[in-house]
């Protein structure tokens, strides 16, 4: 009933904001966009609001799994009209607040002391908000500057009831269309549920934060702020406070004489590294949770926040990827068909030289061509034509991966249309499979493994031992299974053998009955002697054991 009055309620919100009006209509087949016409929906009136602030509007009345949404579609200016990426680009970090006073209440909740007595200084104002926790900047008694984040109360339930409701369409979408399947529309919800539900825990956001800043320490790339312990907890967290230009000023990073060819390409080489060097990513960088250090405008470096959400890979995803992007890279089509039908992600019987073609007629075209020529979105939308022809599995696992780099994109585009995507990440995948397969690859794996091997190596006599043990029982069970076999096929032969006699002796005393029976076989037998003995040869062959 809940999720039923949840789907009335976001049918009502997109109609009282009238989204329909965002829907073009020249582009629908013709009866579709008759019966949007005829809609009762135009009863309702527009108002005087921009087509972009309906739509930011609609999604923070929403909540905010829908919030996020529109966080990522921000970042993609090339899939937008300006004034619409212009409004979602507020749901960054502009998400109403909830009260100063009920967050304060949260905080001396959890840490079971007075404000004043926790902090030197505290902001009631927000210093930013979003859809799951907002800001508040404070101060140390020991005089560190640092940022309160607080998740919004009563936020986990709404989010378990739009999960809920996801769920229900996942599962409609498997019944009404059958090709849906190949999507696993609920094993992408599972994972998202798990994605929100981590999101709500600050105290694994920051773990994830700690674990970001070791991997980069004293990095040129990336600087993650300090994680203050003692103040954190489920639903709080306390970190170093950062002063850097938003990401998505521009022109405000221009300005400081930043050099945008270089920020743009630490970008990609910043996604690459968290990927492939330490498989472990921040898969939330929308232009709210990044800044930029501009005090050092020719050697600029990322500053990253919130790392509620984080993705890893499996070895095998890991080299699966790179191989596929390396040879994407070299426009080797065929050996992306041959990788795809390798991990069975695309239907049996599929034949490599025709799905290498059909790749081939969607990436061919965006390959040599500057960032600004080129759409993800668009070259992800024709790939996932081409892979309906080929029964393609969507993977849930790379979610994640997927939206991350359509984020990345979405910042160098910003950034520096000009970035050559590809002359930028072909090296360093390069030079990670040498790394990986290369001579030093396999000296680093035999170091890592040397010590577990070194700590067996007493005990390999008793392994020797129990092997030949364990050969010794199987000899002598195969030779008993051998000799059981024998048995048994003399056993067949015997039976073989008593069934005919059997036959034979219903046919002699058969015969014994019919001479006895009448005169006409008489003639045949010289006396009844020979009756008897046809008689008793048939009964002995069948009592005969």
């Amino acid at each position: 009933m809940r999720r039923l009055y949840r789907a009335l309620r976001i049918a009502w919100i997109v109609t009282r904001y009238r989204l329909d009006t965002l829907i073009p209509l020249e582009r629908l087949p013709g009866w579709l966009g008759f019966a949007l016409k005829l809609s009762p929906l135009r009863l309702f009136p527009v108002g005087e609001r921009s087509r972009g602030e309906r739509l930011r509007l609609t999604l923070e009345e929403l909540g905010p799994i829908f919030v996020k949404f529109g966080q990522m579609l921000s970042t993609r200016r090339d899939l937008l009209p300006p004034d619409v990426a212009d409004e979602l680009k507020k749901l960054q970090d502009q998400v109403p607040p909830f009260p100063a006073d009920q967050a304060q209440r949260v905080i001396e909740k959890a840490l079971r002391q007075p404000i004043n007595e926790a902090f030197a200084t505290f902001e009631s104002q927000a210093l930013a908000s979003a859809s799951v926790a907002q800001v508040h900047a404070a101060r140390l008694h020991s005089g560190e500057e640092v940022v309160i984040k607080v998740i919004r109360p009563g936020i986990e339930r709404v989010i378990l009831r739009d999960v809920q409701l996801m769920y229900m369409l996942a599962r409609l979408m498997l019944k009404v269309v059958p090709d849906a399947r190949r999507l696993h529309p609920v094993e992408v919800v599972a994972d998202y549920e798990i994605t929100l539900m981590d999101e709500l825990d600050l105290q694994k956001e920051a773990a994830n934060t700690s674990q970001l800043k070791r991997n980069f320490l004293n990095s040129a790339l990336l600087y993650v702020p300090v994680v203050y312990w003692p103040y954190t907890r489920r639903n709080l967290m306390v970190q170093e406070r950062i002063y850097g230009v938003p990401v998505a000023e521009v022109e405000q990073i221009k300005a400081a004489g930043v050099n945008m060819k270089k920020l743009a390409e630490r970008g990609v080489e910043l996604f690459f590294t968290q990927v492939f060097r330490d498989n472990f990513f921040h898969a939330d960088m929308h232009p709210g949770n990044i800044f930029v250090d501009v005090s050092q405008p020719e050697n600029p470096r990322y500053i990253g926040i919130d790392c509620g959400i984080i993705g890893s890979l499996s070895i095998e995803d890991q080299n699966y990827l790179a191989r596929n992007l390396l040879a994407f890279f070299k426009q080797d089509y065929y050996e992306v068909a041959r990788l795809h039908i390798e991990s069975g992600w695309v239907g049996e019987g599929t034949r490599a030289n025709e799905f290498a073609a059909a790749i081939r007629a969607v990436c061919e075209p965006i390959f040599e061509k500057p960032l600004k020529d080129i759409s993800f979105g668009q070259v992800l939308l024709g790939l996932f034509q081409t892979a309906r022809r080929f029964n393609m599995e969507v993977q849930p696992q790379l979610v994640l991966l997927q939206k991350t780099l359509l984020n990345i994109e979405g910042l160098g585009r910003q950034l520096y249309p000009d970035l050559d995507l590809w002359t930028t990440a072909k090296p360093f995948l390069e030079n990670w499979m040498k790394q990986r397969v290369g001579p030093r690859g396999i000296w680093k794996k035999t170091r890592e493994k040397l010590p577990d091997w070194l700590e067996q190596v007493p005990e390999l006599p008793q392994l020797a031992h129990q092997a030949l043990g364990q050969l010794a029982d199987w000899q002598q069970s195969k030779q008993r299974q051998q000799a059981q076999l024998e048995a048994l096929r003399l056993e067949l032969a015997r039976d073989r053998q008593r069934s005919g006699q059997r036959w034979v002796g219903l046919l002699l005393i058969l015969a014994a009955l019919l001479s006895g029976a009448g005169e006409s076989l008489l003639h045949w037998f010289n006396h009844e002697g020979v009756t008897w003995i046809l008689l008793g040869a048939g009964l002995l062959l069948l009592l005969r054991r």
